[in-house]
């Protein structure tokens, strides 16, 4: 629990994201509903680069990898993107970790909000 609290002050100090509680508008979404953590990207920090986007996503990765159940991170975002979403992401995940969570990106279309999410894998049958 202390390293959800940490995660969303870094996401409030830094500004570059916003968040949407699980319970928000948000969580009727296909995807979206039981999400540990939600937040949307803005184009201008992910056209940038931003290193304080980049140290968020990283966290977020850390997040995912801190559950004691296995995990999904969705991605939502142009395809020329999701590289650098990705590997910020992925350096936050602990080389030996015995909890990798997965990776699921999605194209982000016309006017739509580029997004991560945190989720709990739902096991398959």
């Amino acid at each position: 629990m202390k390293r959800v609290a940490f995660l969303l002050a870094v996401l409030a100090v830094t500004g570059c994201a916003q968040l949407h509680p699980a319970d928000s508008a948000q969580a009727d979404k296909p995807g979206v509903s039981g999400a540990i953590l939600r937040f949307d990207i803005p184009a201008d920090a992910l056209g940038a680069h931003d290193p304080q986007l980049s140290a968020v996503l990283a966290k977020a990765g850390a997040l995912a990898a801190a559950q004691k159940r296995p995990t999904v991170i969705r991605v939502t975002a142009l395809g020329q993107d999701l590289r650098y979403i990705n590997e910020s992401i992925w350096k936050g995940v602990p080389v030996h970790s015995s909890n990798k969570p997965v990776l699921e990106n999605l194209t982000a279309g016309a006017n739509q909000t580029y997004s991560v999410s945190i989720e709990p894998l739902q096991s398959g049958g």
